[in-house]
């Protein structure tokens, strides 16, 4: 926006020194976008049209923008003295953010619009190049990235070029960076298949050549070069130059002619891990880490490192190391890093040096409780982790005593944890017992039900009996009308009959027994009745067939 505010603002530098008023050193209310004196109608229509462009872009309206951005293209013909170029500018960033977020842009929009910028400046060609490049990459275009950096690597213009030495060696580096990374893709290839491919790997070697050349070079000027470092480092190993590896890396970590950068101890010490360099020299790399950046995550292991030495110096040290790590937001509710905390302080009480632990005490009690050890804190890290709150509730303990409130509701907390898990483990032992209830219960259902089964069988099978004895007594009566039978015959039949009745009568007694099980005592009675009755009839029957026998 700095550019935007010297575009509007270029009309007062037209005015002579000794009219213009000195400016407050107080934020005041911006003026630019009023009129001011000396102002053409192409300037003030300028003017209002990037007026019109920052409303919309802080409105999201990306295509009034880019509308009002087409008509801002006109600023570009101004013979003013610095305004083309500074137009220029505001046209490359402006339009680019707009292109960026419009819903209906395409690649082919951003490489014309971008295409059409570097025509137009000179002092931003290398620039627009750079950022040309990185949308390719964004959009899976490798190929066309590096063959933009190639020709920006190769533009020249005149003294335009001897001043902007340091970007042409950036536009080298970022090419040598994907030369890297063909490079990388050549060797996941090589050591794949047959190592005896002298083609491939003579191959992935002049990708190295090209890419150590433009990245070593990069590292001779001042700057954070991350990604250049890792990438120098990486193919320096892979080669077997471990000793020149590690030279780039302790230049790019110690050299003062570099920005203070805490990710180049961070690379040195993971390199030296990684090659078993002795724990002294770790120590050396974490510490000078801690002195830039106590809150990283690395102060751990430096903890880690410092207690295994034995010495009571390192012990002091760890301790202010974990204590300096949890004064930080980021760090107060990491399990980690308050198991470690409780390991150091029993270790310091073990040893008798619980004076390290007061003097670093000294200066948090007054703000450690409220920060680290309050009642609602305990909630939220019991919610999180019991082990978290078993550890925070140790800590406390040792630097404040048991009595504090954090320990007390540690114990409540736990105890009632408690109690529902033995809750729980009752509740399926309850369940069990019921659902065996009732599988019992409906055994014996089922069985009760088999009984009736068997019961209603017996009295379709007795009315059976009782309607063929009828039919057999009517036979007989048939008979004794006819007279086709003696009076013996009678006799024996008579005398068949009644037992046969008698066992039919039994039969009555069997479904009455049958009914009694089934615990019905209406049926009981019922069926009994009429058991009896049909007993009855059959009795009758026979007599009356024995008499009418006598009688023929």
């Amino acid at each position: 926006m700095d550019d935007i505010d010297a575009e509007q603002d270029i009309s007062s530098d037209e005015l002579d020194s000794s009219e213009r008023a000195q400016r407050p050193s107080l934020p005041l209310k911006s003026q630019r976008d009023q009129e001011t004196p000396f102002e053409t109608g192409f300037h003030r229509t300028a003017r209002i049209c990037l007026m019109k462009i920052r409303e919309s872009l802080f409105q999201l309206q990306w295509q009034e923008a880019a509308d009002y951005m087409s008509s801002y293209f006109q600023t570009l013909e101004d013979t003013t003295s610095g305004r083309p170029q500074l137009a220029s500018e505001i046209i490359w960033r402006l339009g680019t953010e707009i292109l960026h977020h419009h819903p209906n842009t395409n690649l082919e929009d951003f490489n014309s619009f971008l295409e059409r910028i570097k025509n137009t400046s000179v002092k931003t060609y290398l620039e627009v190049c750079l950022e040309h490049s990185f949308h390719l990459l964004l959009n899976g275009k490798f190929d066309d990235a590096k063959r933009q950096l190639s020709i920006a690597e190769s533009w020249r213009y005149g003294k335009q070029s001897a001043s902007q030495e340091h970007r042409i060696k950036l536009v080298q580096a970022y090419r040598g960076f994907l030369d890297y990374f063909t490079w990388s893709a050549k060797k996941s290839s090589v050591s794949g298949a047959d190592d005896s491919d002298a083609a491939a790997n003579q191959e992935m070697h002049n990708y190295f050549r090209q890419a150590s050349v433009s990245l070593k070079e990069i590292l001779q000027y001042p700057g954070v070069w991350d990604p250049f470092v890792i990438s120098y480092v990486d193919m320096l190993e892979f080669y077997g130059d471990e000793e020149g590896a590690l030279s780039v890396l302790k230049d790019y970590a110690y050299d003062n002619r570099f920005p203070s950068n805490p990710n180049a101890h961070v690379y040195l010490y993971q390199f030296l891990k990684k090659h078993k360099a002795p724990e002294k020299k770790l120590i050396k790399a974490l510490q000078i880490l801690h002195a830039s950046v106590p809150s990283h995550e690395l102060m751990l292991e430096l903890c880690s490192l410092l207690l295994q030495t034995g010495r009571e110096s390192c012990f002091r040290e760890a301790l202010t190391v974990i204590f300096s790590l949890l004064d930080y937001s980021s760090w107060k509710d990491n399990l980690q890093a308050w198991c470690c905390m409780r390991d150091v302080l029993k270790l310091l009480k073990r040893k008798k040096l619980t004076c390290f632990i007061a003097e670093e005490w000294e200066s948090r009690a007054s703000w450690w409780p409220a920060y680290h050890f309050r009642t609602n804190q305990a909630k939220r890290d019991f919610e999180q982790s019991p082990d978290l709150l078993t550890a925070k509730a140790g800590v406390a303990s040792a630097l404040t005593g048991r009595k504090c409130m954090y320990c007390m509701w540690k114990n409540t907390l736990l105890n009632k944890a408690k109690i529902k898990r033995i809750k729980a483990a009752k509740r399926p032992l309850k369940g069990r017992r019921r659902s065996e209830r009732i599988r019992a219960e409906r055994i014996r259902a089922e069985r009760r039900s088999e009984r009736i089964g068997a019961g209603r069988s017996g009295d379709r099978s007795g009315s059976g009996g009782a309607e063929r004895s009828g039919d057999r007594s009517g036979s007989a009566e048939i008979g004794a009308d006819q007279g086709g039978a003696d009076q013996g015959g009678a006799e024996r039949g008579g005398g068949g009959a009644e037992r046969r009745s008698e066992r039919r009568s039994g039969r009555g007694g069997a479904e009455r027994r049958s009914e009694r099980r089934s615990g019905r005592s209406g049926d009981r009675s019922g069926s009994g009745r009429s058991g009896a009755g049909r007993g009855g009839a059959e009795r009758r029957s026979g007599r009356i067939g024995a008499g009418r026998g006598g009688a023929s």
